[in-house]
């Protein structure tokens, strides 16, 4: 069964770039490094004020558009261009929830609110404006916050801590700053708990994104148009990112909306006219596959199959055929023992399989669309490559012959790890000899075999299905060829 797509946005007032490499926010970091954390520079005809950036960040589109210059919201065009969790609301159908202090945020206070219709709103409104009452007030908001991620269902939420902008503007960007965004992250930490908690969770997808709006003067305040106020950031992490993804492009304000509308599959409508897409991304390495994703020879192993099924009585059925597809020679010349009305053995009929493929293979393989360049792009960007196959040694050096070996860091092949696919020991060893963690690769892969071995493994995969159709899923992309992946990734061959 899918695992449901669920959204979390927390957004943290005023918190400078620069801090955050001085500051201890373990919760944080945990975020990043599970996907990347990028600069974001506040558009030169953007205020450096919370409300003309809240409103591009929630909206996906920029100031000229959603209206709200200032702090002061009067005047807005947020009915004609709504923040996500309205919309989502309203035209979805989807459950939606916001929390937050800051009052023109979620009420009539300053031309608001913000959010204008989610499903769900708390609010505790500070009770004086000082440090300490914001402080509050954070607490308050996240104490609710958790109540309802743990115990409700909302889809998309976005979540506003405001302790450390008015921190900021009390008493300047020292360690009182410091501590208030340390104070932050802890409750960043408490619904990040909230989410894995659920009685659900092992059933759903998450993605999280936590983002600020500027940055600050040192001795505290924003407006105008210094590094230090218009410096902000995006932290991302969720199924459909590797960790320590590399974005392709600058990211930008606007790209936050659009990323909690790719995270849920919802593809936004050309009317709602956003100025912000979802991030592409660079993983740190790639794993492919061989057979049928890189080179087209699924159609001289299923020859081959059928060659060696004949040969011990037994003419192979289309629905047999596609069973042998992705599988390792041991795994198929047992099945095909099972077939054999001569009860032949496993262990002649892989040497019958192995040699009969890889007789076919050095006679020359085709490249699958797309393949030459991906490789050439990996070694461009300095993408970590391996190939990782359930073909017998013998059969993957042929072929790297045609590939290139020069241009794999490692490779492995069937028999090199206790269990081939669709076990996951294959890209474990590749990943464990890329010194990287599986979540911090991209697996291409062509058969439900194969898919399954590197999804078990915890990579995420790009799926280009050669012969069997695949469904996309959380952490699972499908293509038509390897020439998409490039289209995405900024290049069209």
């Amino acid at each position: 069964m899918p695992r449901a797509r669920r959204v979390l946005v927390v957004g943290i007032d005023g918190v400078r770039l620069d801090t955050l490499a001085r500051v201890p926010t373990p919760h944080l970091d945990t975020v990043a490094d599970s996907g990347f954390l990028a600069p974001v520079t506040v558009a030169e005809s953007t205020p450096t004020m919370s409300g003309p950036c809240w409103a591009t960040i929630v909206t996906g589109v920029r100031v000229t558009k959603h209206s709200v210059w200032s702090n002061d919201f009067t005047g807005h065009r947020l009915g004609v261009f709504p923040d996500f969790t309205t919309r989502l609301a309203r035209q979805d159908g989807r459950r939606t929830y916001v929390a937050a202090a800051w009052e023109p945020l979620v009420t009539v206070a300053d031309g608001g609110p913000m959010f204008r219709r989610p499903t769900r709103l708390t609010h505790h409104a500070p009770a004086a404006d000082t440090p300490q009452a914001w402080e509050d007030a954070d607490e308050a908001t996240v104490r609710d916050a958790v109540a309802v991620l743990t115990h409700e269902d909302p889809e998309a939420s976005f979540v506003y801590l405001g302790a450390p902008d008015e921190t900021a503007h009390h008493l300047g960007c020292g360690p009182a700053y410091e501590e208030s965004i340390a104070a932050a992250d802890r409750r960043l930490g408490r619904l990040l708990t909230a989410l894995r908690t659920r009685p659900a969770y092992a059933d759903e997808a998450w993605t999280v994104l936590v983002v600020t709006d500027h940055g600050h003067r040192d001795e505290g305040g924003h407006g105008g148009a210094s590094e230090a106020e218009r410096t902000a950031w995006l932290a991302c992490a969720g199924p459909d990112i590797t960790a320590g993804a590399r974005p392709l492009r600058p990211v930008r304000h606007e790209d936050v909306a659009a990323q909690v509308y790719a995270a849920l599959d919802r593809t936004p409508d050309s009317h709602w006219t956003l100025d912000g897409t979802a991030v592409p991304t660079l993983p740190q390495a790639v794993l492919l596959d061989m057979d049928g994703t890189l080179v087209d020879t699924e159609p001289l192993w299923l020859d081959a199959a059928r060659e060696v099924a004949a040969a011990h009585g037994h003419t192979l059925t289309d629905e047999e055929g596609a069973g042998v597809l992705g599988r390792t020679c041991a795994d198929t010349a047992a099945y095909l023992a099972t077939l054999s009305p001569g009860g032949a053995a496993d262990q002649a009929l892989e040497s019958d399989l192995e040699d009969t493929f890889l007789t076919a293979v050095e006679k020359g393989v085709r490249l699958r669309p797309g393949a030459r360049d991906l490789l050439d792009r990996l070694a461009d960007e300095d993408i970590l490559a391996a190939l990782v196959s359930a073909s017998p040694r013998r059969v993957v050096d042929a072929v790297l012959k045609t590939l290139g070996a020069e241009v794999f860091r490692t490779t492995v092949a069937d028999g090199e790890t206790d269990r081939s696919k669709p076990h996951p020991d294959p890209y474990l060893e590749a990943a464990a000899r890329l010194h990287l963690p599986p979540a911090a690769c991209l697996a291409v892969e062509d058969s439900p075999t194969g898919i399954a071995a590197a999804e078990a493994a915890g990579c995420r995969v790009v799926a280009v299905p050669s012969a069997t159709p695949v469904d996309a899923a959380p952490g699972r992309w499908v293509i038509g060829d390897l020439t998409a992946l490039l289209h995405a990734w900024g290049t069209q061959p």
